[in-house]
């Protein structure tokens, strides 16, 4: 596949953008952790603010690297951005309007997986990139969009299925077009990219079964 910027280049946006918007970083990942102790302290109102957190990452990734920067040497920056922000309303509608999104945490395997990937997300990911040389702030840092796809795969993880499907679509998608830096541009653990994506996959398959299984009960309770 041709790409229209040099390896050089695509990191030099990542030092633009950490450089200009230090030390927003670090509310970030505190957004990331408010996530996680509302999901190991739910109260009644946390499943709209989780979502609503999702929806904060998402619209920062589109507006605040994807626009700001790496439009400015990859056109299709602007694709994107759309489908980023297309991610952030369906956590806001479904989740903040709605109130149609609920995560619980729980002892099951799923739960496990989905704490891997958000520790993966924040701990794991900066850890090898630091390892593969590319140390801060020529990093993809949490906020941007490989290290925030897996978290959000994670936290979606934790959704009470039944739950509307297009939840995981824009993470998923995504998955694969972040997982293509891993080759193309010499990122290694943007490989973790194609495990969060099967991992949504699996997930949604997961909420059909459960979804025909409600629908099937309502059928027999009526």
């Amino acid at each position: 596949m041709q790409i229209p910027f040099t390896i050089d280049q695509f990191y030099n946006v990542f030092r633009d953008y950490n450089e200009a918007v230090w030390p927003i970083q670090l509310f970030l990942v505190g957004l990331a952790l408010v996530g996680i102790v509302l999901l190991v302290k739910p109260r009644n109102w946390s499943h709209a603010v989780v979502s609503g957190i999702l929806a904060v990452l998402w619209v920062w990734m589109a507006v605040a690297y994807h626009l700001a920067f790496f439009a400015r040497i990859n056109p299709l920056a602007y694709v994107f951005s759309a489908l980023s922000l297309a991610g952030a309303a369906v956590f806001i509608w479904e989740g903040v309007v709605r109130c149609r999104l609920r995560f619980e945490w729980g002892n099951g395997i799923r739960s496990w997986i989905g704490a891997m990937l958000i520790g993966f997300a924040l701990v794991v990911y900066p850890a090898w990139s630091w390892a593969a040389g590319h140390a801060y702030p020529y990093m993809p840092t949490f906020g941007l969009p490989c290290p925030t796809t897996l978290y959000t795969v994670g936290m979606l993880a934790f959704l009470v299925a039944p739950y509307p499907r297009k939840t995981h679509l824009v993470p998923i998608v995504w998955s694969v077009i972040g997982a293509q830096a891993a080759f193309l541009l010499g990122v290694p653990q943007d490989l973790s990219l194609i495990a969060a994506g099967l991992i949504g996959m699996v997930l949604l398959v997961r909420n059909d079964r459960q979804g025909v299984r409600a629908r099937g009960v309502a059928s027999d309770g009526g």
